[in-house]
């Protein structure tokens, strides 16, 4: 995967001084986060549920309006840059599509959005499930409408955010990672009805810590797979007489008797969304194990019924649910590679993380760091790594000696209550 670099401090000020290396003008900063999914994987499209939280990775925007009708555009992560015509969409098949994508839909919907010089940098891992995509998006959204001096809902961010990847790059997306990057709480996540966009707030226990790791598999949601789970479930509704799987129960199932794999694609969703509403009850309870035991069976459902899982998520997966201090672990994001999430005892968390490091060996030679930022939706350390295609760059903190570079995010919980559910939609 690549690793996130900057010239600068990931941070606003930091970006808004080297804007001036490449452009001319003042720029407003914007930044949006990451997720990890705790459960409720491939569920959004089916308006389902799903319990995501935002992390403490961030991708930030700067950008000033160039009066051209061009964008352009400096990614530092990726040492390259662009120029993008404002007047006609070209699909380019890459992070390009990303940046034009929310442009032309500001446009669609009737911004009067103007060209721009675009500074980027994210500490989002690309390709590991934690949503870089929806971090870019939700940030070039806000960047694109402050250039504009136009405003609108945080709903309707979200849902521009998500009509970019969909119309523009391409992935038929669910709602989700659009809107906790829109939405997310400290020390909380989300549980979310993607049907009605109704969310309420589920506290995350101060015992609990996320570990996100890498699996070295990098994951592309627009190769295809993605959107043939989609399309599986939508044949399956359609073949129920429901207008999504949400509706569908286990004796429904038994009676309809669906052809493979639309079988199994269908149980997973049905099986999945009981998980998602059985994980916030033991969230909320402090029930740790409880809750690791819904993911490790939510993996197994990946895994056999939904078959998006590989080799070596699979592996990872089940060398953090050996690990002692870990309550359970699974895929997240998408699938085909990516992240392994593990639940893990707060005060266990160095030493399990370690443990995991030392035992999976990820595929290809690798050069592994760490980084580190305080944040206000979830406090810890994220480590990934890079493949040895180019010089290793240094260290932002410290250097790790063995293993697969992961993520800790630790989430401090402000109170074990859910909030009252709240519909987040337009005025």
């Amino acid at each position: 995967m690549v690793t996130p670099q900057s010239a600068f401090p990931l941070d606003p000020l930091g970006l808004g001084a080297g804007f001036a290396q490449y452009f001319s003008g003042r720029p407003l900063v914007f930044r949006a986060p990451g997720r990890i999914n705790l459960i409720g994987e491939h569920t959004d499209y089916c308006d389902g549920f799903v319990l995501p939280a935002a992390i403490n990775r961030h991708c930030l925007v700067a950008v000033a309006g160039n009066d051209q009708a061009v964008l352009r555009v400096r990614a530092l992560n990726l040492e390259t840059q662009a120029e993008i015509s404002c007047t006609q969409f070209v699909r380019s098949g890459d992070w390009r599509d990303y940046v034009a994508g929310v442009f032309f839909a500001l446009q669609g919907a009737g911004f009067p959005v103007v060209g721009c010089d675009l500074l980027i940098a994210s500490d989002v891992p690309m390709g590991a499930g934690v949503s870089s995509s929806a971090a870019l998006e939700v940030a070039l959204v806000q960047a694109f409408l402050a250039a504009a001096g136009a405003a609108t809902s945080q709903s309707a961010i979200a849902s521009l955010a998500r009509e970019a990847e969909r119309a523009f790059v391409g992935v038929p997306c669910g709602p989700m990672d659009q809107f906790i990057s829109v939405h997310g709480q400290a020390g909380h996540a989300l549980l979310l009805d993607c049907r009605n966009m109704e969310a309420r707030a589920a506290a995350i226990p101060a015992e609990a810590a996320f570990l996100v790791v890498d699996s070295g598999v990098k994951h592309k949601l627009t190769d295809g797979g993605y959107a043939q789970r989609r399309a599986d479930c939508e044949e399956a509704a359609r073949r129920l007489g429901l207008a999504a799987l949400r509706d569908a129960d286990e004796a429904m199932l038994a009676r309809a008797q669906l052809p493979p794999p639309l079988d199994k694609r269908a149980r997973h969703v049905v099986r999945e969304n009981a998980r998602c509403l059985a994980g916030v009850a033991a969230l909320e309870a402090g029930d740790l194990a409880g809750f690791g035991a819904l993911m490790r069976q939510s993996h197994e459902s990946l895994a056999h019924d939904f078959a998006v899982t590989c080799a070596e998520t699979d592996s990872l997966a089940q060398i953090c649910a050996q690990t002692p201090g870990v309550f359970g672990a699974r895929q997240m994001g998408g699938g085909f590679g990516g992240a392994v999430l593990a639940l893990v005892d707060a005060l266990a968390a160095e030493a399990a993380l370690a443990q995991i490091c030392a035992r999976y060996q990820p595929p290809g030679a690798r050069t592994r760091k760490a980084l580190s930022a305080p944040s206000p939706m979830a406090r810890g350390r994220f480590c990934h790594e890079q493949r040895r295609t180019a010089p290793p760059p240094q260290p932002v903190d410290r250097g790790m000696d063995a293993g697969l570079a992961a993520s800790l995010a630790k989430t401090l919980a402000g109170g074990r209550g859910g909030a009252r559910a709240r519909k987040f939609a337009d005025p």
